[in-house]
């Protein structure tokens, strides 16, 4: 059965990579990358947009590697394979949700369900400092008197202030692992879970601070490429709004429930949504959309993909 979802998951990395590429969307994108005049120095900023994709993921084998400390010690290197292994689950899965199924293979398979519950208080930082960067960028744009795909700033007040209501409920259950253990315990298929879920309580603050730290660091990471990929394409948005635009561009694209099959129309909208009416051009915003969802997703995907049919997997106990 495992051999076959490996292969399943494979399969389903090719065929996505190729009908993407080739159909309309894909060749109107790769067409209009052709046809982008190339300003001086345009190869610096290509390279540090791809430089910066193995930093991303990179931080988060770390930061996975962390959290797997109290259920089994990893590896650099292994973590980093799992890491990227991880990626390719988020074919099948809204908003990438699954990446710790492929995650959790690399460990024991004693320890795969622990190492499940750990993987989730990472989401869940992760999760956090995306909402409240979102808010920020939100409050910024607002204070700025920039223009906004909605009118009046009552909607953005609003919708700011339930963004910061659901970060500050996420990072007590951040926090209180405890209690998060408590609300999964609820549910019923959860509660025969109840020994593995025990790994949430060894936990202590300063650990989970530092997880957040890295996460933060993350989310510097992937905003700060996809300013450099607005500046790249000669988008037209000044870098000081790309800036305060681009978290809440983050924001909505989690918020909307999506497939990796679908993100990229979903970005792509939430980018010209609210950078065109800062002055940016819907062509190159979403050629930066397409080039940072590429670098940043679909190629570690593909090379997850790979990465999850060679590994070495155990199937049993020790």
């Amino acid at each position: 059965m495992l051999v076959l979802f490996r292969w399943g998951v494979f399969l389903v990395a090719c065929a996505f990579l190729y009908v993407h590429l080739t159909g309309p969307k894909g060749s109107s994108l790769l067409g209009a990358l052709a046809d982008t005049p190339r300003q001086a120095g345009w190869w610096v900023l290509l390279g540090a947009v791809a430089a910066l994709m193995p930093v991303n993921w990179g931080l988060e084998s770390l930061k996975w590697r962390w959290l797997m400390r109290p259920v089994e010690p990893l590896r650099p290197l292994r973590a980093f394979l799992a890491t990227m292994a991880g990626t390719s689950i988020t074919f099948i899965t809204p908003n990438r949700t699954g990446e710790f199924v492929g995650r959790v293979l690399f460990l024991s398979p004693e320890n795969r369900v622990k190492g499940a519950f750990a993987t989730a208080l990472g989401s869940i930082a992760q999760f956090v400092v995306t909402l409240v960067a979102g808010a920020l960028g939100l409050a910024a744009l607002q204070l700025a008197g920039r223009s906004l795909p909605w009118p009046g700033g009552w909607t953005s007040s609003v919708l700011a202030t339930l963004t910061v209501l659901v970060a500050a409920g996420s990072l007590v259950l951040y926090f209180q692992p405890g209690l998060l253990r408590q609300l999964l315990l609820m549910v019923p298929f959860l509660h025969r879970l109840e020994r593995a879920s025990a790994v949430l309580h060894g936990y202590q603050r300063h650990e989970l601070l530092l997880v957040l730290g890295l996460s933060a660091l993350r989310y510097a990471v992937f905003a700060v490429q996809f300013v450099l990929a607005l500046q790249l394409f000669h988008s037209g948005v000044p870098i000081g709004t790309a800036l305060m635009a681009v978290p809440v561009i983050y924001l909505v694209s989690t918020l909307v429930p999506t497939v990796l099959l679908t993100e990229l129309g979903v970005r792509g909208s939430a980018a010209v949504g609210f950078l065109v009416p800062l002055g940016g051009q819907a062509p190159q915003v979403l050629l930066a959309t397409f080039l940072v969802w590429a670098v940043n997703l679909v190629l570690p995907a593909v090379a997850g993909s790979i990465i999850l049919l060679l590994a070495r997997i155990r199937t049993r106990s020790t």
